[in-house]
């Protein structure tokens, strides 16, 4: 026989109690009905929870792999960039080297080295880098490219150089030449002057016997400004003989020139001169018919024709 247990409710407003009977197995399952009620809940919330926790690192890890994707992106377009400018640096090169062969060219200047390449072996210019292959499928591709390339760019870059520098002190030495070659006539056209005696035989006006004349004779009032026909150093300044008052300049190069006859030398021994430079005045010392110039050019120690060294 089940055992019933009373429950006494009180009415509210002072009404009379009532009486409620309950069996203890409906207690019972009332009780666990709750218990499970409860734990369902607790439950519920705990996998709430996780299923956050969750949620929440995935949207990181969603952030995180955007960002990652986004970098990528960016240096996939940073590895085609530096792909074009190897393409530019590669072109420069090309002008540059081609620039060199017509100044080589101009100035009538070999290269030391007889091989035409600058790029190493093989010699051949590289092709272009295609920058707009999809670098998901040939990304390795482009990059062995690329490292090739730079090799073969800093070969040549160095060759380059080397051959630059090798054309610069051609071209300085060719510039040390040209200034130190006698160009123009010793007196200014500007002046009133002319020829009495020209580079080689003639009678001597002193002995009326042919004698071969080492030099070139030039006329004018005394004390005309005697220049200087290319760069140099005074080697000798003073009296010489039937030269008179006589300078003589060392142009390098095996060429001299030397100038007779002087009125006043305004250089002395020692002294650099360019060309234009004046260096004396016409004079009559010596042995001399009248103010005149006695203009020798020596090439290794041997007089040469001075009108091939004239060229104004």
């Amino acid at each position: 026989m089940r055992k019933k247990i009373s429950f006494v409710v009180l009415g509210s407003s002072g009404a009379p109690a009532k009486q409620v009977c309950a069996s203890k197995s409906s207690i019972y399952t009332l009780g666990v009905i709750l218990l499970s009620l409860i734990a369902g809940v607790g439950y519920v919330v705990y996998d709430y929870s996780n299923l956050r926790g969750t949620t929440s690192h995935l949207q990181n890890r969603e952030i995180y792999l955007s960002g990652q994707l986004e970098e990528i992106q960016i240096q996939r377009k940073q590895i085609q960039e530096f792909a074009n400018e190897i393409n530019s640096l590669k072109a420069n090169l090309v002008a540059i080297n081609s620039f060199e062969k017509k100044i080589r060219i101009i100035a009538n200047i070999e290269k030391a080295s007889s091989s035409d390449s600058m790029f190493g072996v093989g010699g051949s210019i590289p092709e272009d880098l295609d920058a707009r292959i999809p670098l998901k499928e040939k990304h390795n591709s482009l990059m062995r490219d690329m490292h090739e390339q730079i090799e073969q760019l800093s070969i040549a870059a160095v060759n380059q150089q080397q051959e630059l520098e090798a054309l610069l002190k051609s071209l300085e030495d060719q510039q040390n030449l040209l200034a130190s070659t006698p160009a123009i006539r010793p007196v200014s056209r500007d002046v009133n002057s002319w020829t009495t005696s020209r580079f080689g035989y003639r009678i001597s006006p002193f002995t009326q016997r042919r004698e071969f004349h080492k030099g070139y004779d030039i006329a004018s009032r005394q004390g005309t400004p005697i220049l200087a026909t290319a760069e140099g150093v005074v080697t000798f300044a003073g009296k010489k003989g039937l030269y008179g008052n006589f300078i003589v300049i060392d142009h390098g190069h095996g060429m001299v020139t030397r100038y007779g006859h002087c009125q006043k030398l305004l250089k002395k021994r020692g002294d650099k001169v360019k060309r234009w430079d004046t260096i004396a005045l016409m004079g009559n010392t010596g042995r001399s018919t009248g103010p005149h110039l006695h203009y020798e050019v020596h090439m290794n120690g041997i007089p040469v024709n001075p009108v091939k060294y004239i060229l104004n």
